[in-house]
């Protein structure tokens, strides 16, 4: 099965690119179709337009309601016959009017072994907790954040002396391998994952 994905970014985009350069893969199940912005200072706009990639700026500032402004964005997705909606560092909760359309064909990265550390500064959190292994998790994206079926989880190991910038450094090494290996994974099942939690995807340790 070949997914078609819109991937929604607020900064960098680098889980975006990542996703992208899969993509570029022979033997990649999946292409990315739209890149939508909620802002257009978002620098992963640029780096996807250089890779030829469609993008669009869909900013909350512009529609009288949130719901109006996600009802935007599936309208573009939907023109772009997107299959699934995958969250690459989008700074926005998002609401039932958006999630319940996209039900199981929308997911999410999150820096930290799931359900442990939800929410933001999970770098500091887990350096302030003491854990020895952290990691990152992508799963469907449910209406509570960072809630939802998990699709797959890497881990990286707490070293002495990490600061919240070298632990984020190596938790974002891995998430570059983790999402699209999940994608792929995705396609290969044709979406029944949420159906068959055995099939979560758990890599060693980077």
């Amino acid at each position: 099965m070949s997914l078609r994905l819109g991937i929604l970014i607020s900064g960098r985009g680098s889980n975006m690119q990542a996703l992208a350069r899969a993509a570029m893969a022979d033997d990649f199940p999946a292409s990315v179709s739209i890149v939508i912005a909620n802002t257009q200072e978002a620098q992963g706009l640029a780096t996807a337009q250089a890779m030829g990639i469609d993008t669009r700026v869909i900013s909350y500032d512009e529609y009288k309601t949130r719901g109006d402004c996600e009802q935007a964005m599936t309208d573009c997705l939907k023109v772009h016959k997107v299959d699934l909606v995958c969250l690459a560092g989008f700074m926005r909760l998002l609401t039932p009017t958006f999630i319940q359309p996209w039900m199981d064909r929308l997911v999410n990265i999150h820096p930290s072994l799931l359900p442990s550390f939800k929410g933001l500064n999970t770098h500091e959190r887990v350096l302030q907790a003491g854990v020895k292994i952290t990691g990152c998790s992508v799963h469907y994206v449910r209406e509570k954040m960072d809630d939802g079926p998990i699709l797959g989880q890497a881990a990286v190991p707490v070293l002495e002396g990490d600061t919240p910038t070298t632990l984020a450094a190596r938790v974002l090494a891995a998430e570059h391998q983790l999402y699209p290996a999940c994608v792929r994974l995705l396609a290969n099942n044709e979406g029944d994952l949420a159906a068959n939690p055995d099939s979560t995807l758990f890599n060693p340790p980077v």
